[in-house]
Order: structure tokens, then C-alpha cells, then sequence
């Protein structure tokens, strides 16, 4: 039994259609595509509202622009089924024969189906508003979607727009190329399209592969007055906490406008998803309400449904701004989140089931005439004629004012580096020890200060207070809803605080139109690699594609760690982030280890000076001495290390090399040197404050970026012991610098899993790394007497038969 207000939007979308024809014949859909009543009228309702505010948009008319928009939304999903399953393409609409069909077909199509209405609506909004808004999508598998109206409506990148276009050869090039596995010469992938979102797909900014992190970054993309509609999955809802956290982050006074849209079509890969399973779109839209949104429910099959949503979310959202300058509004604002609802692979054979996630029709048509009939029975709903393809892809091209959609500008950063001018540390003997993250701190708040048309954004998940972020947090501090103490918290915070790592570095990474950093402890920053990652893919292949990035690069520094954490257990205690990234391209994922105030200060140099870089900047929070001058702090953040004349002995004839790489491995470093000093004992002591500089590039980009050829040989010059002393554990280290290492002995100290509740210079003794476990090995590799560089009880010590604290230099308890 129908309830009333169905009836009612039936009789009053009935009354509608028959005093408006051009309504009316949109109303009665095309192919696949049909408007139910409710859609009808919202339609109807912003259509009088364009029309009394006088917004022509592109300049076709309103529901000529929707009967476009159907027939566009048929021949996209059309496309899509063919760049799943077909070798063959033909606009003349024929059945496909076996032999048109691939033999191994592949595609996330359930998904891409649904998102065909998603992206063409954004597109049509985009031209009945004469506005271009940038897009986003977290389901990056879904990419046959946006490269099949791309290609159909010209809004194509130059890789694209050379191999396809709207002819037989053309689009069956495009199926073809798609899952094609072709291999170009250098090894890369022959084909522009891939099996997600990549750097030629049109107005792309993230590839989408690591479900659950649009949900994080997209409140954080657009800049005040520009405009982002981000497409969300149902299954990435329940992949990433803090994605339904983004009320708390948006602001009128710094944010743009952010319209968030659910595809909600119930289905993970192999099961219902648990929105589904607790009451789907009425569940999730309680589940919002209660984190501060605004749910707009509505058809997720219906292309101008989506277009309607965007605008109508706007609308809502343009309140909240309104309110914000009268003075009226209290954060967090109710943020529109739009819920598209409709079955997995809507308008195909086999929708809503788990089969439509990938290949719906359950056997491969090359094969089986079963298969094949049921292609080609739900391909001919959806084909348009050539003729009426052509009309309605006309109205999609009619550009005035604005963009294409390619060419958003939050597709396009272009930050301009920002100056730092360091207040170096002077080097003398009275100098006080300093913390080289308060270099990390006055870089930052310099950098800040500096450029005021930079948004500023702090990913912080607990404790920088303690961790020596003091200045920052008082110039931007900590951004709330409701303001407890006024000189730590703002409702316009630069500082975006919560207690998972993932949500506060996707608040950096987000902000590419401004200026950003990251602080965390050095163990939790494992959570934060996901996130980084996919930025450095995206970064590294846009690169090799001839378009580097523009934004501003971004530090992301791990403090509290390993060595220094020693108190709160090996929990707190773990290398790995940093191992890690040495394994991504080196010239986009820089990994450092400053060591003192001054190479901090030059390090966040040169951060802000580059761009489309993500740095891992290990920084100890303790206070040390200082090592550098700003000369020597320059040259070795330019070079990647450098030779410490002030230290070593006799270095032009040593045969042996310490390098040390990391704050707390200097110092055991320095100590080592001196007693080798005194026994006279020739040697040198390199310091690397960016290891993969002297790696072999694996890439031709990575070869630019290396110092290997121009200063390897004045660091390690004729020495064929080596003793290297590592932050990390050492067998990462071992391969990465295997071309310094090559002929000479090496002993490699560093971390290796020992620890507890222990101070500095304890974790450094436990793990063997302390400046007598370097004479220790040192000893070994110049085949010379331990007892020549050690005293019986330091031996003793370091073979675990004696007193650690001779080592230590921790005070024995009196007796």
C-alpha cells in the first residue's frame, strides 16, 4: 500500500508534467534511466529556482540539459559494460558475437555502473551552474565510469584525447587498452588507463586505491570559494574511522564548499556492508545526524537525481555560510552528506548481487551464449543512436566562462615556495644543548608568519606541547567546536587534533593549497603510511607523466622515537615507518634524520622550497649539542651527508669510516671517535642525514636526485672498513647504501628489536649500539686488539659479563 506522500508526489509530479512539456518529456526518461515522482519534483524545484535567480549556466536549457544528461548517463554505462567485456566496440549498437568478446575480462563494473549516474550528474550540475567543481573518488576501482563520459564529452588529458574518441576504432582502442596488460618498452604500463584512478584520468587528484581515505582528506581539498564533490563508498564507511568526522573541521571562514556523496548500494565484495546489515539509508542517516551532519537522501540511479543533490547541498551549505558572517553560527555546521541508494551494478544483468561487483554476468560471453545473450540484451537498453548521442553530447561542450572539468583548479595546485630564514645556532663552547624539534617549530611558525594567504594546517594527534610544538600551537591553535581554554583552542584552529594519526596527516595531505605539517611519535606514524603513500604514487607518477606536482611539499615528523622512547616500552619502540618508505621513489618520499637544531632548521629549508614531496623528518626531542654550523647544515641537507672534519683522526689515511645516520648515532658516533683519537687510530666519521641519497637510483627520477657520483668519493674517499650506525634496523640499511659499501668490511649497528623501560643510553647498549659496541666492531674490522681501544671493564660490559653503566655513564649506586 503506497503511503500518502508517495501518492502525493505521484499526483503532484503528474499535475507538473502535464502543464510543462519540456518537463514532461524528461520525465519520461530514456533506456535505463527513470525519474521517480520524488526526483521529479525536487528537479522541478531547482529548476524555478535557476531560472528566478536568472542562472542559464552553459546556456542550454534546463531540461534539454537533463534529456542530455540521460542519454549521456545510457552510453556511458553502455561503454562501461563493453570496456569490461568486449574486444569490440560498434556506436551502431549491434549484437556482439564471440569473437568481439575479450577472453579474459575484467573491471570492478558493479561499482562503475553505479558511479556513471554519480559523475554524470556532477558533470551536468557543473553546466545548468556555469560552475566548476573539482571532483573526488575515494573508489578509485571505479574509474571505467569517469574515463567513459570523459571520452564522451571531449574532457579528456592529452594521453587520453590521442588514442580515443567517438568512433568504432577509437572506443574499441579504449576496451582494449583497458585491463590490457601491455607493457611499453621501459617496462611501464603501455596503456593510459588503469585499473584505478591514475594521473591521466581527467580532474583526478587521488587514485583511490586505499579505501577509507577521501572520507578523511576531502573536507580539507577545497579552499574558500572553491567548490569539490566527493564520491564515497558504503564499503570504505567502515574501512577508516574519522570520516564521519569532517563537521568538526569545516569552517566558513577557511573552507570551501564540500558536497560528500555516499554511493550506497549495500554490497563489499563478498558480503552486505554493515551499514546495510544495521537498516542501510535510514540507519546511516541517523548514524549521521548524530556525528553532526545534514543527510540528504535520494535515487542513486537517476543521474539527474545527483545533480540535484549537489545543488540542493550547496544551497544548504551557502546557509551556514551566511550564518557564519552574521554571526550566528554554531560549529560544528550540519553538513549536507548526500546518500545515493541503489542496487550494486544498477541497469545490468546481474545487479545487486555479489557478481556485480566484478564480472556480473556469472560466465564470460566469449565463452558461453548464455552470457552473451544477457549482454547483449541489457547493452541494447542502454545504447543511444549515433544521432542522438551526438545532440546530447553537444549540450556537455558548450563552456563559457568556465573550466572543463579537467582543469579544476584543485586538480591544478601551484604553490609557490615559500623562504625560511633560519635564526641559526652559533657554535661555541657555551653554547646551550636545544632540542632540534624547536628548529621544526620556528621553521614552521616562520613559514606561517611569513605567508598569511597560505592556509595553515597542523596534523596533530596528541602531545606536540611535549614534543616542542609550543609556538605553533599558540599562533594556530587547536580547533574545536567549543572553546574550553582561549589560549590553546579556537573555533578557526589551525590545528586539527584527534587521536587517530590517520585523520590528522589526511588533514595535511588535504590541504594542498596551503602550507602543512604533521608531528607524531615515531611508532604510531606506521598508521599514518597508507595515507602517505597514496599520496607518493600519485605524486611520483603525475612526475613521470611530465606534470610534477605544485603543492607545497610536506613535512611529516616523527619525533619521540625509538631511541628516546625507551620508557614507555617496545610498543613505543619501532622503526618501521621509515623503513618503509625508503622502499617508495626517493625524489618524492624523502626520508632525514637531522641531528641538530641547525640541520632541522635547514631540512624544513628545504621542505617548504620544493614541491609535491613528502618528507619523514626523524627528529629527537631531546636536547643535544649542537654539531652544525649554518654552513655545513646547508651543505649536508644539498648532499645528503657530509665528512666531519672536526671530528676523525688523520682522514686522508684512514682505511676506516663510521657513519652515522641519526641524532643519538652521532653522538655514540663522536664518542667512538675520540677514543680512536687517543689510541691513534686513523679514521673518518660521515654523517648522512638523507641515507637515500647515495642509494643507485632504481628509477630515472631517482638518478637526478642522487649525490652518489658527486660526493661519495670525498665522504668515503679509499677507507675499506666501514661501521655503519643506524636509526633503523640495520639490514634496510645494508641494501640501500650497498653502493658506498661495496668492497670494504662492514659491521651495521642499529635497531634491533631489544627494548623495555629504559632511558637513551640505554636502548643504545640493548640494541649494540653504543660507542663501545662501534669499537668493538671497529676492532674487528681492522683486525687490531679490543683491549687496545677498551679497558677490561668496558669489555666486560659490552660481552654481557660486566656493568653496563661503564658504558652508559650512568652513576653506579653507591655500596
Amino acid at each position: 500500500m503506497r503511503s500518502i506522500e508517495r501518492f502525493s508526489a505521484e499526483e503532484d509530479a503528474r499535475a507538473l508534467r502535464a502543464r510543462d512539456q519540456e518537463f514532461a518529456a524528461w520525465a519520461q526518461g530514456c533506456g535505463a534511466i527513470r525519474h521517480v515522482a520524488e526526483t521529479q519534483l525536487r528537479v522541478y524545484d531547482m529548476h524555478q529556482a535557476l531560472a528566478a535567480r536568472h542562472v542559464a549556466g552553459d546556456g542550454v536549457p534546463f531540461f534539454r540539459m537533463l534529456r542530455a544528461l540521460d542519454r549521456v548517463t545510457n552510453a556511458a554505462m553502455w561503454l562501461v559494460a563493453h570496456m569490461t567485456y568486449a574486444m569490440h566496440v560498434y556506436l551502431d549498437g549491434r549484437s556482439l558475437q564471440a569473437a568481439d568478446f575479450k577472453v579474459n575480462p575484467q573491471g570492478h563494473m558493479g561499482g562503475s555502473l553505479n558511479m556513471v549516474p554519480a559523475y554524470a550528474g556532477y558533470l551536468a550540475v557543473n553546466a545548468l551552474t556555469g560552475i566548476t567543481r573539482g571532483w573526488l573518488m575515494g573508489q578509485g576501482h571505479c574509474v571505467s565510469a569517469v574515463d567513459a563520459l570523459n571520452v564522451l564529452v571531449g574532457n579528456m588529458t592529452p594521453a587520453h584525447a590521442e588514442r580515443y574518441g567517438l568512433s568504432d576504432r577509437q572506443l574499441s582502442r579504449m576496451a582494449q587498452d583497458f585491463y590490457s596488460y601491455r607493457l611499453a618498452a621501459d617496462g611501464s604500463p603501455e596503456s593510459p588507463l588503469g585499473s584505478h584512478v591514475n594521473i591521466h584520468t581527467a580532474g583526478a587528484i587521488l587514485e583511490g586505491g586505499f579505501l577509507g581515505f577521501a572520507e578523511l582528506l576531502h573536507v580539507h581539498m577545497p579552499l574558500s570559494g572553491e567548490r569539490l564533490t566527493a564520491f564515497l563508498s558504503d564499503g570504505a564507511f567502515e574501512e577508516q574511522r574519522g570520516g564521519d568526522w569532517a563537521p568538526r573541521w569545516w569552517r566558513a571562514q577557511d573552507c570551501g564548499m564540500v558536497t560528500p556523496i555516499l554511493i550506497s548500494n549495500g554490497r563489499r565484495i563478498d558480503q552486505r556492508t554493515l551499514a546495510s546489515q544495521e537498516g542501510g539509508p535510514t540507519w546511516l542517516s541517523q548514524h549521521l545526524k548524530l556525528n553532526g551532519y545534514d543527510p540528504v537522501v535520494f535515487d542513486g540511479r537517476d543521474p539527474a537525481a545527483f545533480a540535484w543533490a549537489i545543488w540542493v547541498m550547496e544551497e544548504r551549505l551557502q546557509l551556514c555560510i551566511d550564518r557564519a558572517h552574521a554571526g550566528t553560527m554554531r560549529y560544528p555546521a550540519p553538513l549536507p552528506y548526500g546518500i545515493a541508494v541503489a542496487p550494486k551494478g544498477a541497469g545490468f544483468h546481474g545487479e545487486g548481487t555479489n557478481a556485480a561487483h566484478g564480472t556480473p554476468l556469472g560466465a564470460n560471453p566469449y565463452f558461453s551464449p548464455t552470457a552473451r545473450e544477457h549482454f547483449n540484451a541489457s547493452a541494447r537498453r542502454l545504447w543511444v543512436p549515433a544521432a542522438e548521442l551526438a545532440a546530447a553530447v553537444d549540450c556537455f561542450g558548450r563552456h563559457r566562462e568556465r573550466v572543463r572539468e579537467r582543469d579544476n583548479p584543485i586538480a591544478h595546485r601551484d604553490v609557490a615556495q615559500v623562504e625560511i630564514h633560519p635564526a641559526w645556532r652559533e657554535l661555541t663552547n657555551a653554547a646551550p644543548m636545544v632540542s632540534a624539534m624547536q628548529a621544526i617549530d620556528d621553521a614552521f611558525v616562520a613559514a606561517v608568519r611569513a605567508n598569511p594567504n597560505l592556509r595553515p594546517r597542523f596534523g596533530n594527534p596528541d602531545e606536540s606541547r611535549s614534543n616542542h610544538m609550543v609556538r605553533t600551537l599558540e599562533l594556530l591553535k587547536h580547533r574545536v567546536c567549543d572553546v574550553e581554554l582561549a589560549d590553546q583552542e579556537a573555533v578557526d584552529g589551525g590545528v586539527i587534533t584527534a587521536l587517530n594519526e590517520e585523520a590528522v596527516v589526511c588533514a595535511a595531505l588535504g590541504n594542498k593549497g596551503g602550507i602543512n605539517i604533521a608531528v607524531t611519535y615515531e611508532a604510531f606514524a606506521v598508521k599514518m603510511q597508507s595515507a602517505l603513500r597514496q599520496e607518493i604514487v600519485f605524486a611520483a607518477h603525475a612526475k613521470a607523466a611530465g606534470y610534477p606536482a605544485r603543492w607545497l611539499s610536506v613535512p611529516v615528523v616523527l619525533t619521540s622515537h625509538t631511541w628516546e622512547n625507551g620508557k614507555n616500552e617496545v610498543s613505543h619502540q619501532d622503526t618501521s615507518m621509515v623503513e618503509a618508505m625508503f622502499g617508495e621513489s626517493s625524489d618524492i618520499a624523502r626520508v632525514v634524520f637531522p641531528v641538530d637544531y641547525n640541520s632541522a632548521a635547514a631540512t624544513m629549508r628545504e621542505v617548504y622550497r620544493t614541491h609535491g614531496q613528502i618528507f619523514a623528518i626523524v627528529t629527537s626531542k631531546t636536547e643535544m649539542p649542537s654539531v652544525f654550523g649554518a654552513d655545513d647544515a646547508r651543505r649536508l641537507v644539498a648532499d645528503g651527508g657530509i665528512l666531519m672534519r672536526q671530528a676523525g683522526h688523520r682522514i686522508d689515511e684512514a682505511e676506516l669510516a663510521i657513519t652515522a645516520i641519526g641524532a643519538c648515532q652521532l653522538q655514540e658516533a663522536l664518542k667512538a671517535s675520540q677514543r680512536l683519537r687517543r689510541r691513534d687510530v686513523p679514521h673518518r666519521v660521515v654523517c648522512l642525514l638523507e641515507p637515500a641519497r647515495l642509494r643507485s637510483g632504481r628509477t630515472a627520477a631517482e638518478e637526478t636526485h642522487t649525490s652518489l657520483d658527486r660526493c661519495g668519493g670525498e665522504l668515503y674517499a679509499a677507507t675499506r672498513a666501514q661501521v655503519l650506525l643506524c636509526h633503523t634496523r640495520p639490514e634496510p640499511m645494508l641494501g640501500l647504501l650497498q653502493p658506498i659499501l661495496a668492497g670494504s668490511a662492514v659491521a651495521a649497528l642499529g635497531y634491533r628489536g631489544r627494548g623495555g623501560t629504559l632511558d637513551m643510553q640505554g636502548m643504545l647498549f640493548a640494541n649494540g649500539c653504543s660507542w663501545a659496541h662501534v669499537l668493538r666492531a671497529a676492532a674487528g674490522l681492522l683486525h687490531i686488539d679490543l683491549a687496545d681501544l677498551l679497558g677490561e671493564a668496558e669489555i666486560d660490559a659490552i660481552e654481557g659479563v660486566g656493568d653496563p653503566r661503564v658504558i652508559t655513564g650512568m652513576t653506579p649506586p653507591q655500596t
